[in-house]
């Protein structure tokens, strides 16, 4: 299949795209650059040993899109990662957030009713589930986020599953995940933030590489067991997996398909920064910080439907998880600027 990827460029962006290249598809990437680099689609491209077509363009511009759309008229399907994707900072910037990710999304699908592209693959968020009991489990009611980040996943969702009903012939898949960590193997591709990490993994290396001087805990005075917040941590490979296994399942299945792609298994966020010294055999000094803003105590997947109906499950331990990322770290510094 031909496969458009947004935000290909990306953290998971750039795993999928290999996941596709190595499962024999083609692959055309749209991606803005604005929190990512061209270097990481480069080395995708060796890793796999096969070419990808690149249009360094946003998503919500209708204009290139159209041109990219009218240039590939063989495009079979879509998997759609652009967006701003920072929980805090979807707080203090929320108009930045509505815009980018709903405006994108909207453009996108625009494109697909006028190019008669009938299959596409949305990146979603567990924060769609708002607070509520958990295991989170796809066929619960969906609570309010609680962060803008999180409104503006659940209102792409939304505006898709309008479009499913308009457009019958349509697959729709949503996919629901929880926290991507990680990166490959071959330490070649991995998570580089511009500035500031948002993310906790990316912290705590950037903090035991010596480039920033101490992690920030956000509260641990939560209802949990060590007073931290527990997240679903699954390793960034096993969620390209994912995808690609929903893409390849669904594709040209009309309606509207929704899972959770996660482990099962919460971890708090000092068992997680426990695990990464001792597999590392490192120390990493943290300082106890007020709770963040959008922050709920704790939320991790119930990920069987995922394994019952795509034959797929997250594999990846949180051992490699914290040994891929210090990996990624030692051998690239300061990300894909080096």
């Amino acid at each position: 299949m031909v496969i458009l990827v947004t935000g290909g460029a990306g953290y998971i962006g750039s795993h999928t795209c290999l996941e596709l290249l190595r499962a024999g598809h083609q692959v055309i990437v749209v991606d803005n650059l604005c929190n990512s680099s061209r270097e990481a689609v480069n080395r995708v491209e060796k890793l796999a040993g096969k070419s990808i077509i690149f249009y360094q363009a946003d998503v919500t511009d209708e204009a290139a899109l159209a041109a990219i759309f009218a240039q590939h008229t063989n495009i079979d399907g879509i998997i759609h990662f652009a967006g701003l994707k920072a929980v805090g900072e979807s707080v203090v910037k929320p108009q930045q957030y509505y815009y980018n990710n709903i405006v994108g999304t909207l453009v996108l699908s625009k494109m697909m009713a006028q190019f008669g592209i009938k299959n596409i693959v949305f990146s979603s968020s567990a924060t769609v589930y708002g607070e509520n009991e958990i295991p989170f489990v796809e066929t619960m009611s969906l609570g309010v986020p609680t962060n803008p980040y999180g409104q503006t996943k659940l209102m792409s969702e939304q505006i898709l599953k309008d479009m499913a009903v308009a457009h019958q012939e349509w697959s729709v898949v949503l996919l629901r995940y929880f926290n991507p960590v990680g990166a490959h193997e071959s330490g070649q591709i991995g998570e580089a933030p511009q500035g500031i990490p948002n993310n906790l993994m990316p912290f705590i290396s950037q903090v035991a590489a010596g480039r920033l001087e101490k992690l920030n805990i956000f509260g641990n005075d939560y209802p949990t067991p060590d007073g931290t917040c527990i997240r679903d941590y699954i390793h960034v490979c096993d969620l390209a997996e994912g995808h690609v296994r929903a893409l390849e399942k669904l594709a040209d299945k009309s309606g509207v398909h929704v899972y959770n792609l996660g482990t099962g298994q919460g971890t708090s966020v000092m068992q997680l920064l426990t695990a990464f010294e001792r597999v590392n055999q490192l120390h990493v000094p943290y300082t106890i910080a007020p709770r963040r803003a959008g922050d709920i105590a704790a939320f991790y997947a119930d990920a069987s439907k995922a394994e019952r109906e795509l034959g797929w499950r997250a594999v990846r331990d949180i051992e490699a998880m914290c040994r891929d990322t210090w990996r990624w770290q030692t051998m690239n510094s300061h990300g894909y600027d080096q």
